[in-house]
């Protein structure tokens, strides 16, 4: 594929670089922000469907939005869940009536959405899931428990993976349900309090929470077919709008080290050095990748490959930072042991780069498997 960029991407990024030096605020909440990115068109821009409200931009495009909106400093996108994994899913295996009903509202930045997958007992081997959906006429009620769901405290939605067929095992009997996340008395949230003092994270509890039978996504049974798909999402074109935020991470590390003199030792040098040749090889990889199809291992090696890129960042910066590092200002009202700036947050949330998304562990078995025929791994 051609990944050069030509008059068209030149006058994209005009245009992109214009509408975010007029709007980009940090007076916005999120809502306020994911609204304004849909008033504008700049959500889903990469669908492979248009008419929902979205305009259409090419690879290329795409990463030239991300260039910009990181060049840009925007705020954290709140609707990434339902524009990058949800939106593609459905445009893949949805009926048009869920199209209809759910993409516009997403491309709006009307509707967020929560990823309802990881549970206590089923966490990246994602086949043990036990939630239970039962049909009860149009509706199927749901119990179970969900964990390290992000964002589900804001979330209007959640695509849920639960067993609907009784006594099924593995990653048969499993189904693809939207969840409406307004069901007090049946859905309960509880924020899981992290190392960098915020909550990301939730506990996700339903008891009889329900799901309209028009919202069951692939049809009935055919739950693993659709969330292994939507991951191939969450490893694909948001890969590379990924490494494009980890290079501005790498930039700040740098100019810190420059400027405080760190860089002049040669042993941490060489580590920076490292660390930037190693980010270039991810991004040819991921290109690479982007311009072929049906190599089961490569959402694997690249989730391997960030996810200790970034840990080592983390540490990185925590090593140029030196011994002020290891403080920050107390929070004296009682509401947070501490305050975190950026390098902090980056090494103490890069913690569980390595776990979430499918440990490592996970991914070299996927690799092993599926893609060198090594013998599986006894259960």
């Amino acid at each position: 594929m051609d990944f050069e960029f030509g008059p068209a991407d030149d006058a994209f990024r005009a245009d992109a670089r214009a509408w975010l030096n007029a709007h980009v605020t940090r007076a916005t909440t999120p809502r306020t922000w994911e609204r304004r990115l849909g008033r504008d068109g700049w959500i889903g821009i990469g669908w492979a469907e248009a008419g929902y409200g979205n305009r259409q931009a090419g690879l290329t495009q795409q990463i030239v939005w991300a260039e910009e909106y990181a060049r840009a400093a925007a705020p954290a996108r709140a609707g990434h869940i339902g524009e990058n994994l949800l939106a593609p899913t459905l445009i893949a295996h949805g009926t048009a009536e869920q199209k209809a009903r759910f993409l516009p509202a997403i491309a709006r930045g009307e509707e967020l959405w929560c990823q309802g997958y990881s549970e206590p007992n089923a966490g990246s081997d994602l086949a043990g899931v036990r939630t239970r959906a039962v049909r009860d006429g149009n509706v199927y009620r749901i119990s179970g428990q969900k964990i390290w769901t992000s964002l589900a405290r804001d979330a209007d939605w959640c695509f849920v993976l639960a067993r609907t067929d009784e006594g099924s095992r593995r990653h048969h009997g499993l189904s693809f349900l939207l969840v409406p996340m307004d069901q007090p008395g049946r859905i309960d949230v509880r924020p899981i309090r992290q190392m960098t003092g915020t909550s990301e994270f939730n506990e996700v509890f339903l008891d009889g929470a329900e799901a309209r039978a028009e919202h069951l996504v692939g049809g009935e049974g055919n739950g693993w077919g659709v969330a292994m798909g939507l991951l191939e999402f969450e490893r694909g074109v948001s890969t590379l709008v990924q490494q494009i935020g980890f290079a501005e991470e790498l930039g700040r590390v740098i100019r810190l080290a420059v400027e405080s003199g760190a860089a002049d030792d040669p042993v941490l040098r060489d580590r920076l050095v490292r660390q930037w040749a190693e980010l270039r090889t991810m991004r040819w990889n991921a290109l690479r990748t982007l311009g072929s199809s049906g190599d089961p291992g490569a959402p694997s090696v690249a989730k391997l490959l960030w996810g200790g890129w970034h840990q080592r960042l983390g540490e990185l910066a925590m090593t140029v930072r030196g011994a002020s590092a290891s403080a920050g200002p107390y929070d004296w009202s009682g509401e947070s042991p501490y305050e975190l700036d950026a390098l902090q947050r980056l090494f103490l949330f890069s913690r569980a780069d390595t776990i979430y998304g499918g440990s490592d562990e996970i991914q070299r078995n996927i690799i092993a498997e599926r893609v060198l025929g090594l013998p599986r791994e006894p259960r």
